[in-house]
């Protein structure tokens, strides 16, 4: 550089700025410029001056360049958050094993424990559903739990009323329905003039559609005869009950 002498190069370590989330140093190194004997002194502070704005403008570029980086890795879930998805997983798991237990714990001795007495339904003013089943049905042990579901919903609005082929008890009913085969549905009014009837193996959607008619009061239901894969009524095994209010069970 004119002006001046022979110059002196000499390295000096100096301790950068401690970068945010490191704990590390990092040694950066100025150079520095010492002059001769003789040497202009502004000259010298010139030139350490920009040596010392480039220092600054490396020391700026390490603290971007370290929060770039740690904005890249996202944040990782607390232990209150891994709480949280744990319950969450728990009550799913519960709910679903709660609601196949009900579907797998329901039979016909507990639709027709549940049931309402036919002359009660007659007379309390509400809409009826009337099943005629048998004990060895399997297509009505197969239905057990979709009508369980349907009553559920609708118990508060239709009678559910459950009368057993084998009991000798229903014989003018069974001759008044026209039941030649079980499961046998029948849905009547708030009168108890019979609407329409199915029989057999059907879709759910069949018996809920018929069920909601006669909630909302309809003057007919949507499947007024619909016949599925049925059990004969005629494979029933006759016998009396010891009480006449009784679904049947006890044979004498």
């Amino acid at each position: 550089m004119a002006g001046l002498a022979s110059l002196n190069w000499a390295a000096v370590p100096v301790a950068a700025p401690q970068s945010p989330g490191r704990r590390a140093m990092r040694a950066s190194w100025r150079i520095s410029c010492q002059t001769a004997p003789g040497g202009t002194s502004s000259e010298s502070a010139a030139t350490e001056e920009v040596l010392d704005k480039n220092d600054l403008d490396n020391d700026k570029s390490i603290l971007a360049s370290s929060a770039t980086q740690e904005a890249e890795f996202p944040e990782l879930p607390n232990k209150g958050t891994n709480r949280r998805v744990a319950l969450a997983s728990t009550f799913a798991a519960l709910g679903l094993f709660l609601s196949t237990r009900i579907d797998v714990g329901v039979s016909l001795k507990d639709l027709a424990a549940n049931a309402l007495p036919y002359e009660e339904a007659l007379s309390n003013g509400r809409p009826t559903v009337v099943e005629f089943y048998a004990d060895w049905c399997e297509v009505c042990r197969e239905l057990a739990p979709d009508i369980y579901k349907v009553e559920q919903q609708y118990k508060d609005r239709v009678n559910f009323v459950m009368l057993n082929v084998d009991n000798t008890k229903w014989e003018q009913e069974l001759d008044e329905f026209g039941v030649e085969g079980i499961p046998h549905f029948a849905f009547l009014d708030k009168e108890g003039n019979e609407e329409g009837n199915i029989v057999g193996r059907l879709p759910k959607q069949y018996l809920l559609e018929n069920v909601d008619a006669l909630a909302r009061g309809e003057e007919s239901v949507p499947h007024a005869r619909v016949v599925g894969q049925y059990s004969s009524a005629q494979s029933r095994k006759v016998h009396q009950v010891v009480d006449p209010r009784s679904h049947g069970g006890k044979s004498l």
